[in-house]
């Protein structure tokens, strides 16, 4: 290909040759056209003109023409935009000014955007380099005040992307500024009106004195109006846009909707409330709600003084609850990877947002919201309905923890109750999981008022052999209730505990097994020197999982076992474990020497339980150091769990030495 004939200035036919070429399916040609490419720009005025050229000829085909585009938008920003800033004056003068004659004439849609990025990566380049487009903003106020729909679109796009650049630049002329938005959001033409709207937001999101972003606060009914119009409409895309326009409003400057709250609240509330609308356009208008419940420190009790607020949002996020099905896979999924079976998107977000109100808004605000639905609730046909309640209890616990704390008896009788007497496994399932969650979140208080309770209805709920994973998870619950308790509020069940998990061992269900040893293991690190009592007939049933229980689909199983045998000799102590412990140690050698894959859990297990035999084990240990110190050097390079300090370091306390 000849350079010169690329960039001959009167003509753009060997030039579109190469930007077609870039985009070839044949390999060669492609490599060919990219180094002649890049040799042209070693002259970069020449390189320039083509690519405007190109891009402004209304008789090309509109590939080129985007190419030319894109190219250009590729070449003026690389390097710091180091090419245009080498350019001559007169070219960039030639670039700048044929760049605002395209936005003004363009008629193809795409290439117009594709121009509209091309000028705001220009005039970027530009303001960082302190340098002028003195034509731009002159140009940009005159296409919003007297263009057609297409350049005010257009304008208003660049307002917004530029916002960071020339926001302040601007506050001599907010006044201008809020008359034109205002009209723009008044306009018939809804592209226009979004557009106004992602330029009113970036504006007060760019101005750094509060009192100048309160100037376009008036405005807030008109974006507003944007948004109900798109809905109206039925065009939900641009809904969702608006949507997440508001929400970036909502985190950087959560007082800028005060004025107007009530009707925000209202129209976002009648969006998420809307069963017919998209699920996506639905979780936005939440978020926006959410949100700003969150910002209590920048506008503290905000959300709380508008009427009925927290009732209807914690009754909408309960509705989110109600996204599941009851799928068939969920009762005999073995892993806990599919616990998820069955629910749907926005049930995901229902969890999540009440998790995160709960925690913004306090006891006192969102624990009447939810005994005000409970009863009904928990009393419904609907399995559904059951359901969310118990999820939705769980799920505020951790924010209402001051609340819940002074009644955890009374907390934990809904769950008590639907654990005892409804039908539905998933129910259960979902009653079990919130007294787990409250035994983490109300501990040790729940344990100590209501251990009489609770771990009776969860060793009761392990006997459920029709419904594994109730069994699974009445398991895992133990742990929750085990790791906060005191050891004088176990001690009396501990047998009757002992005879369930060892009964759920020898259960053909995987899921069931792996919980089992999570919870024998637990059980053990709370009793203590009392767990020797069960020691003999414990280890034989983790010694023969570590022997037999072979094939990948056994990791996490064998990696549990690892774990338990581990915390069981650190509870019976180094006298009673010693004398298993050469037995043990030789089996935790070979599943060391079989190796394991790179996505083997049971590496981190191994570890782990090397650190506790040795502290189990003290100087009996050191025969097993050399092989033990292999995989330990090799998880150096991993990036560690806990960072140790020297005694002292940093003005911290020093340390107990343990």
């Amino acid at each position: 290909m000849d350079l010169a004939a690329i960039l001959n200035p009167n003509s753009i036919d060997a030039f579109t040759h190469l930007l077609s070429g870039l985009s070839s399916a044949d390999n060669e040609q492609r490599e060919q056209c990219e180094r002649v490419f890049e040799s042209a720009k070693a002259d970069g005025n020449g390189l320039a003109m083509q690519l405007v050229r190109v891009l402004r000829f209304n008789g090309g085909e509109t590939r080129a023409r985007e190419t030319a585009a894109v190219l250009a938008r590729r070449v003026f920003t690389a390097d710091n935009g180091a090419l245009f800033a080498a350019l001559a004056q007169n070219t960039q003068d030639v670039v700048k000014s044929e760049l605002l004659n395209a936005l003004k004439e363009e008629s193809e849609v795409k290439i117009t955007r594709k121009v509209c990025d091309l000028i705001c990566e220009v005039a970027a380049g530009l303001m960082e380099r302190d340098e002028r487009w003195n034509e731009l903003l002159p140009f940009m106020f005159g296409a919003v005040s007297e263009g057609g729909d297409r350049l005010k679109e257009s304008a208003l796009n660049i307002f917004a992307q530029l916002s960071g650049y020339i926001g302040e630049s601007l506050v001599p002329q907010i006044a201008t500024l809020h008359g034109i938005l205002n009209a723009c959001l008044s306009s018939a033409d809804m592209p226009v009106r979004v557009a106004a709207l992602r330029a009113c937001c970036a504006f007060v999101e760019a101005l750094e004195n509060p009192s100048d972003c309160m100037k376009f606060q008036d405005l807030l009914p008109a974006m507003l109006q944007t948004l109900v119009a798109a809905l109206q409409g039925q065009d939900e895309n641009t809904a969702q846009e608006a949507l997440g326009l508001f929400i970036e409003l909502a985190e950087t400057d959560p007082r800028f909707v005060r004025n107007h709250l009530t009707q925000m609240v209202e129209t976002m509330l009648s969006i998420a409330e809307h069963a017919d609308l998209e699920d996506g356009t639905r979780t936005l208008a939440t978020e926006f709600l959410v949100t700003l419940t969150e910002a209590r420190d920048r506008a503290p009790g905000m959300m709380r003084k508008v009427p009925n607020f927290v009732q209807r949002l914690y009754n909408c996020l309960v509705t989110f609850l109600l996204d599941i099905e009851d799928d068939e896979d969920w009762h005999t999924a073995e892993n806990e990877e599919d616990g998820g079976l069955g629910q749907g998107d926005l049930y995901e977000v229902g969890q999540e947002c009440l998790d995160r109100i709960a925690i913004a808004l306090g006891p006192n605000t969102v624990l009447p919201a939810c005994a005000q639905t409970m009863p009904a609730l928990i009393g419904d046909a609907d399995w559904k309905k059951r359901h969310a309640a118990l999820i939705a209890l769980s799920q505020i616990a951790e924010g209402c923890v001051k609340g819940m704390k002074k009644d955890v008896v009374g907390a934990v009788q809904p769950c008590l109750h639907a654990l005892a007497t409804d039908p539905h496994p998933r129910v259960r399932w979902a009653a079990i999981n919130g007294l787990g969650q409250m035994c983490t979140d109300l501990g040790p208080r729940l344990q100590e008022k209501a251990h009489t309770t609770v771990l009776p209805a969860l060793l009761s709920a392990m006997d459920d052999a029709k419904n594994p994973r109730c069994q699974a998870h009445a398991a895992a619950a133990t742990v929750n209730f085990s790791e906060d308790c005191p050891p004088e509020c176990m001690q009396p069940y501990l047998d009757s505990l002992m005879n369930k998990l060892l009964t759920l061992l020898q259960a053909g269900n995987k899921s069931v097994q792996e919980a089992a040893l999570t919870a024998l293991a637990s059980t053990a690190d709370n009793a203590q020197e009392s767990f020797v009592k069960y020691y003999d007939v414990v280890l034989p049933y983790l010694k023969n999982i570590l022997i037999n229980a072979n094939g990948s689909e056994y990791r996490m199983l064998r990696a549990k076992a690892v774990e338990c045998i581990s915390l069981v000799g650190m509870a019976v102590g180094r006298t009673r474990f010693s004398q298993d412990a050469r037995e043990v140690m030789n089996l935790l050698m070979q599943l060391q020497s079989g190796g394991f894959e790179d996505d083997d859990q049971t590496v981190q297990y191994m570890l782990q339980a090397w650190t506790r035999l040795c502290k189990c084990l003290g100087d009996e240990f050191i025969p097993y150091l050399d092989f033990v110190m292999g995989p330990l050097l090799k998880s150096a390079n991993l990036k560690p769990d806990v960072i140790v300090k020297k005694r002292g370091e940093e003005g911290e306390e020093e340390e107990e030495e343990e």
